[in-house]
């Protein structure tokens, strides 16, 4: 442990250090305005590329071209063989839409990417600071001659955003084109290829609800429906996988595999790369019948075919959740009365709710989880004031601890290990390139995650191994009281999240602080670590007993620093004095924060007494499982940093060996007097 104090030199060599790394920031962002322009290592050559696509829209009489970030199910992480946007334009972020005219190629993203883009793209690109269709589609009216066509491949638009293009077009006199042929792919020479792995059950020991019972549950649920659906179709890759208990290797950190599924209520058609199924697993589906609880096995690349012959049948009405379906699969499911949409797929909605087993091992994994990043920190506040580790080897170190836990299957993302400046970039990973140096000088993030057998986890701490700033010290005890205020809140079964995400930001809010990104995200059981439709925007469903989500205030303060603080929290219910059928969140992530950076006088009585009272729940969840691996030191780190805060207004800083010292020092003082 460090001493307590620091002196006032090491301050100002922060300060000093700060402005150095914030100029040496700056020059790792491209500068096209120069000549010639400036281009960081980073930076992706894409003059080959545009000027082959180029030639593919002369060849289709079409005057631009639209390249979402994304795969023909909607994923938010894909396969490097779906990066066609990275692969146009250098920019590897998960969110964004590129097009290309014959004189153009724009980037459209979020305020989370901004800096990412201009360190990745060359200056054939432009950056467009917004995402809206809105103003992509004010763009290409600008950009696009009367009377010219726009193409998109509709396996990668969803049904929305087709007519959000379309609502937004309309009266231009330009249209939009459908090219089921991806033109990204014509001039793709060197695309991944589907991986050879195959599929595997999960064990007994994670499953409550067997796949036959689960289709069971679906299919009630289309018999109660009002508008008597005939077949649900399943396009989101994890709806495939927890309807059948796969899982699959095709999405990096996400154990997914490329599937669809039409399901009616005496059929099951399951589409995927057939030579990944084995004897074993046809044996498992009850492939080799015909009854309503055996799976009819289809080639991936057969879906629109098959759903094509489906829907010509009369008497029919296919369920889709429009969030998640391609509209390459809607535009053939017509007349009208042949559809019928939601949202999001029954299937999503009831996975939401973890059943008891799901509960239990979720928890289970969090606790294991809490270990290796326990393990991390120690390290760090050791190997950091010596001067030679970095952003990626921190990221590394905390994965192979990760992976040393039972039933560990890898990160559950790419770490998000970031140090001064960087760390002001909300979804920064480092790199060789740009990996910096740690030192104490400086605040360091670490969000991370991992993938267990029997759960997902994602948890994010800020931390300062030397003296923060009070500007440091309380935008982050503002947004540690965000996180708790959002934690501790009551509130009726069925609130939607949007009606409470205010929470985590009205401490920010009262000084004028803020944060670019969402407050939470539904997490899964082995499953993504973005899992929706659970959290707390407008588009998420209301919260129910037995959801998880995360909880993740920040802070960001551009070429500077970055704070966020990232719980995963189970929703449970709580007894009231006279109300019934409330809910509050139970949080599963068992790591202390970094008791220095808590000015306790900002904190009110009742956010102190939740600060005490989760530490006594990590102290009586997590010290068992260090007694059980036998990690002692990590034990004693564990109960340092769990010790109970005083009343409002005390340091929360003070360590408990200078407490003791104090203690001493009265007692020696009392005796002489």
């Amino acid at each position: 442990m460090h001493s307590c104090g620091w002196l006032m030199s090491l301050s100002l060599i922060a300060l000093a250090g700060n402005t150095v790394a914030a100029a040496a920031y700056r020059r790792t962002e491209r500068n096209c305005s120069l000549s010639p322009p400036y281009l960081p290592s980073t930076a992706v050559n894409t003059t080959l590329q545009l000027q082959e696509l180029r030639e593919q829209m002369l060849h289709r009489n079409i005057s631009a071209y639209i390249i979402p970030g994304t795969d023909a199910h909607l994923s938010e992480y894909i396969a490097p063989r779906d990066a066609r946007m990275a692969f146009m334009t250098g920019f590897t972020g998960s969110a964004g839409t590129a097009v290309v005219t014959q004189t153009k190629a724009t980037l459209w993203t979020d305020s989370r990417y901004w800096v990412q883009a201009e360190r990745q793209m060359d200056c054939n690109w432009e950056l467009k600071e917004d995402v809206s269709i809105i103003s992509l589609a004010a763009w290409l009216i600008s950009e696009v001659p009367s009377g010219g066509h726009i193409g998109f491949d509709p396996f990668l638009f969803s049904l929305k955003t087709q007519e959000d293009y379309v609502l937004n077009l309309d009266s231009s006199n330009r249209s939009l084109k459908s090219i089921p042929e991806n033109l990204v792919d014509k001039v793709w020479n060197d695309k991944p290829s589907i991986g050879p792995e195959n599929l595997t059950r999960l064990p007994d020991r994670v499953i409550q609800r067997s796949w036959q019972i689960k289709v069971e549950q679906i299919r009630n649920q289309m018999r109660d429906n009002p508008y008597q659906p005939t077949a649900l179709l399943l396009s989101a890759l994890d709806e495939t996988a927890w309807l059948f208990n796969l899982r699959g290797s095709d999405i990096p950190y996400n154990p997914f595999f490329y599937s669809y599924t039409l399901l009616t209520m005496d059929k099951i058609w399951l589409f995927l790369h057939m030579n990944r199924v084995t004897e074993e697993l046809k044996k498992y589906l009850n492939t080799s019948c015909e009854e309503s609880l055996c799976v009819q096995l289809e080639s991936y690349e057969s879906v629109r075919k098959h759903l094509e012959e489906y829907v010509a049948q009369p008497g029919v009405k296919v369920w889709i959740g429009t969030e998640y379906t391609n509209y390459a699969l809607y535009e053939i499911i017509t007349p009208q009365d042949k559809l019928m949409t939601t949202s999001y797929s029954p299937v999503l909605t009831t996975k939401a709710i973890k059943d008891d087993t799901e509960q239990r091992i979720l928890r289970d994994a969090h606790v294991r989880d809490a270990v290796a990043v326990i393990q991390l920190l120690m390290w760090l506040e050791k190997a950091v004031p010596e001067g030679k580790e970095t952003e990626l080897t921190a990221s590394e170190y905390v994965n192979m601890c990760r992976s040393k836990q039972s039933d560990s299957r890898g990160p559950s993302f790419e770490s998000i290990s970031a140090s001064g400046p960087n760390a002001a970039l909300a979804h920064y990973s480092p790199t060789n390139v740009t990996s910096r140096r740690l030192t104490p000088d400086e605040m360091y993030l670490i969000d991370s995650g991992g993938q267990y057998l029997d759960g997902t986890t994602d948890i994010t701490r800020t931390v300062h191994w030397g003296t923060p700033t009070a500007m440091q010290k309380e935008a982050f005890t503002r947004v540690l009281m965000g996180n708790i205020e959002i934690s501790r809140t009551v509130f009726p079964s069925g609130t939607r999240g949007v009606n409470i995400e205010m929470l985590g930001r009205r401490a920010l809010w009262e000084v004028g602080l803020n944060y670019g990104h969402g407050t939470g995200h539904g997490v899964g059981n082995y499953f993504g670590v973005h899992e929706w439709p659970v959290g707390f925007q407008s588009n998420n469903i209301p919260f129910r007993e037995g959801m998880f989500t995360s909880i993740e205030p920040g802070y960001y303060k551009e070429n500077d620093f970055g704070i966020r603080i990232e719980d995963v929290a189970v929703v449970v219910p709580v007894q009231t004095k006279f109300g019934h059928n409330f809910l509050t969140f139970e949080t599963v992530s068992l790591v202390p924060y970094d008791r220095k950076l808590i000015d306790t006088s900002l904190l009110s009585s009742e956010q102190l007494q939740w600060l005490n009272k989760y530490y006594e729940t990590i102290r009586g969840l997590l010290g068992p499982e260090l007694d059980k691996q036998g990690l002692r030191e990590e034990k004693d780190w564990m109960l340092r940093n769990t010790e109970p805060f005083l009343s409002p207004g005390s340091s929360a800083s003070v360590c408990s060996s200078s407490l003791t010292l104090l203690a001493l020092a009265i007692a020696f003082l009392h005796n002489i007097i």
